[in-house]
């Protein structure tokens, strides 16, 4: 077969099967993640438009993901982050993509839903909702009509086009030192990323910087603890009665005992 016709046969199969082809084939200019590294082991450079793509959550992807959005933000596109655990607070966030906070899974997945088929937004980041099959299958239709790019943060995603799992390497931490020569506050980390996809397996290593925030706890109302402790209905936002009263009686345990009182 010549190559004009093998050439014109495969771009009939892309138009007609556009999920059966490789990603590594595309030629649309995918998502961006504004790390050198981690975009050449991407294929095409990025996350792949119109596609679902699966990272998973451990150590250092939600860098990833915020310097993903920030990158096509800074290419003149929009970008969303629906953040389905509520762990992400506003004084953190007061620039980069837009920032949704759902109340609970199925608004989340609405949102992301309204957000893919606009066509405004050319990545958007769900993270902390568990999909299931008709869940993902739905977003990944809004994905294809809009022509945006969706990164959920999952462990799991069936029907995922693209998967991302990031680790990282052990004692790859460099720390800024105390006057005495001790670790105080770690500067940036070593990550290793692993991407898989059809007809595509590659790996990165690359280093991202560590930012520490003194405020460690959430002062808006309604939303979760940088712990990620989620605030279920019928629950104070203080807590659980019985954890309370079990850490009170915890506590009363180790008090020494009160001398007997004088008649």
């Amino acid at each position: 077969m010549a190559a004009a016709q093998l050439a014109e046969l495969r771009a009939l199969l892309e138009q007609k099967f556009p999920d059966a082809m490789p990603l590594a084939r595309r030629t649309s200019r995918p998502a961006s993640t504004g790390i050198a590294e981690l975009d050449r082991a991407l294929p095409n450079g990025g996350f792949p438009l119109g596609k679902l793509s699966a990272c998973e959550p451990q150590g250092g992807s939600t860098s990833i993901l915020r310097a993903a959005c920030q990158a096509c933000i800074t290419a003149g596109d929009r970008a969303a982050w629906i953040d389905g655990s509520l762990t992400i607070t506003g004084a953190f966030w007061d620039d980069g993509p837009l920032l949704v906070r759902p109340r609970g899974d199925k608004q989340a997945i609405g949102a992301a839903d309204l957000l893919l088929r606009s066509g405004g937004f050319r990545i958007v980041v769900l993270a902390g909702v568990d999909l299931e099959s008709a869940d993902s299958l739905r977003l990944v239709r809004a994905a294809h009509e809009g022509g945006g790019a969706l990164v959920v943060v999952a462990t799991k995603a069936n029907v995922a086009a693209l998967r991302l799992s990031v680790r990282i390497a052990p004692e790859s931490y460099r720390w800024h030192h105390d006057p005495f020569g001790d670790p105080a506050e770690a500067h940036d980390v070593r990550l290793h990323a692993e991407v898989r996809a059809l007809g595509w397996n590659a790996r990165a290593e690359f280093t991202l910087p560590v930012q520490s925030h003194e405020l460690r706890l959430s002062l808006e109302s309604g939303l979760a603890d940088r712990r990620g402790r989620t605030i279920r209905p019928g629950q104070s936002k203080t807590g659980n009665s019985r954890s309370r009263r079990r850490v009170v009686s915890a506590a009363s345990k180790s008090l020494p005992a009160k001398p007997p009182s004088s008649p």
